[in-house]
């Protein structure tokens, strides 16, 4: 279990907070309107814990290159709209004029800085938290700040100086999203109640695979079902010819990771072949149509899609009679009507199961909100690549380096636990 110091540990009245979030939204490509608030709206729990604070928010959207890559005024108008009181924001992020607009706050304000992606050094400074405590970006607003509050939970996966940065500058913490990701997702990992499936799919097949053996071999799954690109591969390394179509679409998404996914593949497949629930059933995308196949019907030159009618029902009735459900990724290509049958099921079992039901972030996150079965689910999270990277045992940076800083600071910050 991580062991992070959380804003429960800390005074934070009359502080100068700085608070890095994740609000990364989805837009509207010609207005620049939100076509999503879900992640802004996410953070509001954090901010009503800092009213009596100086808040200065670093955020970004998108990356440069990309058509949304855009400056973050448009969050600040809608996180104030959210509140209901004004959040100010500059076009700076760690210069003249963000210095003396922070230098000019008063308690209980917010001051929103420019897209932290815009800025030179958190897109190219790489190396360890020694390196990027070094930068200016990290330099400069570790200066006027009292206290790190890290609240970017898909971005923990990031090794970036505006994630890692503060470290060992200022004492870090996390804010309530961030503390209820990790809560949420070590209490499934850690405590699961059993029957515990790992349902994965999705096209990110070679970090499914780390999962799979991840929970596997650590005793935190009981049954593994993929579906998606996971269950293809795994269906044919397990000897079902798929067909050279589906081979080569596997290979080009997994890239330069092909022979290493391969063989982890066929490692997981050898040693725990027997609580991998593999699909009876496919569905392949015949000239447009929706074609049922048995397996033994396979090979076919022409993709599969989607799992059979009959894997679709093995595996609703595994997730009605589970006592924690872990999914990520959808089921097949669920933006194609006749080929979201997979997908649309596995929620809809999820959403009406009595056990915990943890869904990670990314698209499936996106799908459960859209069909709105969040409130019936235990947990969705916010994070796509950091929930994956969570669940496969990897270290995030963020959280380590709120785990660090937390050794680091615990001492400066215990006086001030007996103040709450």
């Amino acid at each position: 279990m991580a062991k992070v110091l959380t804003l429960d540990d800390v005074n934070t009245d009359g502080k100068t907070v700085l608070l890095r979030v994740d609000i990364n939204s989805p837009m509207d490509p010609s207005t620049k309107s939100f076509l999503d608030d879900t992640r802004i709206r996410a953070i509001l729990p954090t901010l009503q814990r800092l009213v009596k604070a100086k808040v200065i928010i670093m955020a970004h959207q998108s990356r440069p290159g990309k058509g949304d890559f855009t400056s973050t005024l448009g969050h600040s108008r809608e996180l104030g709209r959210l509140l209901g009181r004004p959040v100010k924001w500059v076009d700076d992020i760690h210069g003249e004029k963000a210095m003396r607009a922070i230098e000019e706050m008063e308690v209980g304000q917010l001051l929103m800085l420019n897209n932290v992606r815009m800025d030179s050094e958190e897109q190219s400074v790489k190396g360890d938290i020694a390196r990027m405590a070094e930068t200016r970006l990290v330099q400069q607003l570790a200066s006027v700040a009292d206290l790190f509050v890290n609240d970017a939970f898909a971005c923990a996966h990031r090794s970036t100086p505006s994630i890692v940065g503060f470290t060992n500058m200022i004492p870090c913490v996390a804010g309530e999203l961030m503390g209820n990701e990790i809560k949420k997702l070590d209490h499934a990992l850690e405590t699961p109640i059993r029957p515990c499936l790992a349902v994965l799919g999705g096209v990110k097949v070679d970090d499914s695979i780390q999962v799979a053996h991840n929970m596997l071999s650590k005793g935190i799954a009981d049954e593994v079902w993929p579906t998606g690109g996971v269950a293809n591969l795994l269906l044919d390394l397990s000897g079902i010819d798929i067909g050279n179509i589906n081979r080569q679409f596997l290979m080009n998404e997994i890239g330069d990771n092909w022979q290493l996914t391969v063989k982890a593949g066929k490692e997981l497949v050898d040693k725990y072949g027997d609580r991998i629930h593999l699909p009876i059933d496919v569905a392949a995308n015949i000239e447009g149509n929706r074609v049922d196949l048995m397996l033994k019907d396979l090979p076919i030159e022409a993709p599969l899609f989607d799992m059979g009618i009959g894997s679709i029902r093995y595996l609703s009735a595994a997730i009605k009679r589970a006592g924690t459900i872990i999914l990520n990724g959808p089921a097949g290509v669920f933006e194609i009507s006749d080929f979201a049958l997979g997908t649309i099921e596995m929620l809809n079992a999820c959403a009406e199961s009595t056990g915990y039901a943890v869904m990670g972030g990314g698209h499936t996150a996106t799908l459960v909100a859209k069909r709105g079965l969040a409130s019936k689910m235990g947990h969705v999270s916010t994070g796509g690549g950091a929930c994956l990277d969570y669940i496969a045992g990897r270290d995030l940076p963020g959280v380590v380096s709120l785990e660090q800083s937390a050794l680091a600071f615990s001492m400066e910050i215990q006086p001030q636990m007996d103040q709450i």
